[in-house]
């Protein structure tokens, strides 16, 4: 044989199929429906040799109602040699070879369950195959001693040939173990009766909602943002498949590290990442400097980081900005994943590639486009966000409800409340459109280079609350999503006065704002605000063209358009109007 075919011998038919367990071998157990998310696809069972992919598989097609294949079997079948005698003859790239094509051809075809055999999983390849068909991988994870009793007298396998099990499957286990994580779903298996593991898996099934993923397509730069719960232990699995090294540097703060580093530490350590520095920097804006910035790249190169090293920042958008700065300019350039752990950081900062770090002249004065590898959005992280900073977060989600059109922007004004107050489901419905919104700008602008509207339009409210910002001092008496709220009530205001929009529109949106325990208007900060000084600040701002005020402005929701024919004397006399001294 110089090669495992791609058509076995026989009709066609009878190989699209596979061969299905008799309904008179399997065992009596009755079917069950699916879930709907899992109509369609197949599931894939992956493991050591002796976790009972084979048994449990079998029982699996009957509770599932589909049919059941085995991969081995399969291989078997098409090659018209046994396994082992493939291995002798060719040796075992070129079975792995076949392996992936058999594989990926039953996967192409109707929904099975199959079972694979112990490396399949560990050849990147069929790992990308079995991931790209849509289908459901499921580890069943094994102890040693149980894995030893069950392969006994499996002399015939090529791998236990002369050799003492314990020790190939010890040795198996400890290479294989990280690539058998990046399975969708782990099960431990213990001595249990097939029947009770086979339970287990398909409660699991059944208990799973799969991470919703949104693409931002920008050609080679593309990368996906995956948005779900207990997305932190499984960060190996997620991050190994798009990055070119299982060596990471993680950024984070002081305040983020004890809540959720552990959980990100262990979902790398279970996919055999290697952690080079856990670098802390303070919590707060005033850790986006150039002192700070320093410190973060000389602890990561001198912790040993090259070019194939990812930099993982773990926080919110303070961390994200200044961990992607640092990765843009570390050797000209390092990959880089962002881990958002803030609302505002969920649906907005670490989305697009923005990163930098401010000047006391104003606000991401420096800084890079330099896109993430992919995004994860842990909505766990939200529960553990003080309410000041969920509600700051929510400024940016009013953001993308004004830009989006009505229909976001009234489901903003109906469940806005509901969400600062800790709704999960209105919090992950926010992240998703969200991401949305803000993927398909950026796809469209990566760099903000469009002369009008473009990705220049998701600065909605942001010249006034960058202004406000920076003449705060970036101390923490003002968080950025307060001050981006502010500046919304103060572009539907400006927008109002400059006949654009409804003169209901600024009473709508401030309205909202305070409804869901935010400050909306300068007079609700807690400190004064000098009209002069704002403006001063205001033409320093990197929007600004050849010293002239540019803002994002609406003609209503869904309407946001930018302009720089603005006057600043009605900018000023606004300002006054809304709380600032003269």
């Amino acid at each position: 044989m110089s090669t495992v075919p791609t058509h076995p011998p026989g009709p066609a038919t009878a190989w699209s199929v596979g061969h299905a367990v008799p309904a008179a071998s399997a065992p009596a157990l009755t079917p069950v429906a699916a879930p709907a998310w899992l109509q369609g696809r197949s599931i894939v069972l992956v493991g050591m040799p002796g976790s009972g992919k084979s048994s449990i598989g079998r029982r699996l097609s009957v509770r599932l109602g589909l049919p059941f294949l085995d991969a081995d079997t399969e291989i078997e079948a098409a090659a018209g040699l046994p396994i082992t005698e493939i291995f002798s003859r060719y040796g075992e790239p070129h079975f792995r070879d076949g392996e992936r094509r058999v594989i990926s051809r039953l996967l192409a075809g109707p929904p099975v369950v199959l079972a694979t055999g112990g490396g399949a999983f560990v050849d990147p390849r069929t790992r990308a195959a079995i991931r790209d068909s849509g289908a459901i991988s499921v580890w069943l994870r094994c102890r040693l001693p149980t894995l030893v009793r069950r392969v006994a007298g499996r002399d015939h396998r090529p791998m236990f040939l002369n050799a003492e099990p314990a020790e190939v499957l010890q040795r198996l286990m400890t290479a294989r173990h990280p690539l058998y994580a990046e399975a969708d779903l782990v099960i431990n298996c213990t001595d249990e009766s097939p029947e009770t593991t086979t339970r287990r898996v398909q409660e699991a099934l059944e208990g799973w909602t799969p991470p919703a993923r949104l693409p931002v397509s920008l050609g080679e730069r593309s990368y996906e943002i995956v948005v779900g719960e207990g997305l932190l232990e499984r960060a190996g699995a997620l991050l190994a498949p798009v990055l070119p090294a299982r060596r990471v540097v993680v950024v984070t703060d002081g305040n983020v590290a004890p809540l959720h580093l552990p959980r990100l530490r262990s979902g790398l350590e279970e996919a055999g990442f290697a952690t080079l520095a856990e670098i802390a920097v303070p919590p707060g804006e005033a850790s986006k400097d150039f002192s700070r910035l320093q410190s973060v790249l000389e602890a990561m190169l001198a912790a040993g980081a090259d070019r194939r090293t990812t930099v993982i920042a773990l926080g919110g958008g303070v961390v994200g900005d200044l961990a992607g700065f640092a990765a843009a300019v570390a050797m000209r350039g390092m990959p880089f994943v962002q881990v958002p752990t803030t609302l505002l950081a969920q649906v907005d900062s670490s989305v697009g590639g923005k990163t930098g770090v401010n000047l006391p002249l104003g606000k991401n004065l420096v800084g890079a486009f330099h896109q993430p590898r992919i995004v994860l959005a842990d909505m766990g992280t939200l529960r553990t966000l003080p309410p000041r900073e969920l509600r700051a977060g929510y400024a940016e989600v009013a953001k993308h409800g004004l830009l989006s059109g009505e229909t976001l922007w009234r489901w903003c004004e109906r469940h806005g409340a509901a969400l600062v107050a800790g709704d999960a489901a209105a919090q992950a419905h926010a992240v998703l459109e969200s991401c949305r919104l803000k993927a398909a700008v950026v796809a469209g602008d990566e760099r903000e280079e469009s002369p009008e509207g473009g990705r220049a339009l998701l600065n909605l409210g942001h010249t006034f609350g960058h202004a406000l910002e920076a003449e705060s001092g970036y101390g923490g008496a003002l968080l950025h999503g307060e001050a981006v709220g502010v500046g919304l009530g103060l572009a539907a205001s400006l927008s109002a006065r400059l006949g654009q929009c409804s003169q209901e529109l600024p009473g709508r949106v401030i309205s909202h704002l305070q409804a869901c325990g935010m400050p909306a208007r300068i007079r609700d900060l807690p400190r004064p605000y000098s009209a002069a000084a704002l403006m001063a600040r205001m033409r320093k701002d990197k929007k600004a063209r050849d010293g002239a005020l540019r803002f994002v402005l609406l003609r209503g929701p869904g309407e946001a358009y930018t302009t720089g024919e603005v006057p600043a004397a009605m900018v000023e006399s606004l300002l006054r109007d809304e709380g600032c001294e003269a």
